[in-house]
């Protein structure tokens, strides 16, 4: 695998406060708009802030399901909520929070300790994560079923 690897976006500006991104390696588009919270903002399209609250949270998610995988860690299922804090700082404003609440369920055969430790390492490796100056703060729940 290579080293450095690079992902094109292309964004159009449609109208008003929104515009349309794609990419050519992929096939969907996604509609995007100043949040409703700002000045001609628009309700019920993806902001830049859902974006990047996004990104950290996918970014969870895969990078668990690779370290789960190589670490051998049956689970049921892998779900996640993530809560983003804007706030203005020194006039500008910041995403200064991502609060991750990943809920892993695992067979009551398994080690919840394992299980929430897995899940660390994924926060502590995601590449996303580790890209951004936004403080991460990982919630774990682990289930046994």
């Amino acid at each position: 695998m290579e080293n450095t690897h690079q992902y094109e976006v292309n964004l159009h500006w449609d109208s008003e406060s929104r515009g349309t991104l794609s990419s050519p390696a992929l096939p969907q588009q996604i509609e995007v708009a100043i949040p409703p919270e700002f000045p001609k903002g628009m309700p019920g399209i993806w902001s830049p802030e859902h974006l990047f609250v996004a990104s950290v949270n996918a970014c969870l998610m895969t990078t668990f399901l690779v370290i789960a995988e190589n670490s051998k860690l049956d689970f049921i299922r892998f779900e996640s909520k993530a809560i983003g804090t804007v706030e203005k700082v020194d006039r500008k404003y910041r995403v200064t929070k991502i609060s991750l609440k990943p809920v892993l369920t695992i067979p009551d055969t398994m080690r919840k300790d394992r299980a929430v430790r897995i899940l660390e390492m994924s926060e502590e490796n995601c590449l996303i994560s580790n890209s951004v100056n936004t403080a991460i703060h990982l919630q774990p729940q682990v289930i046994t079923e």
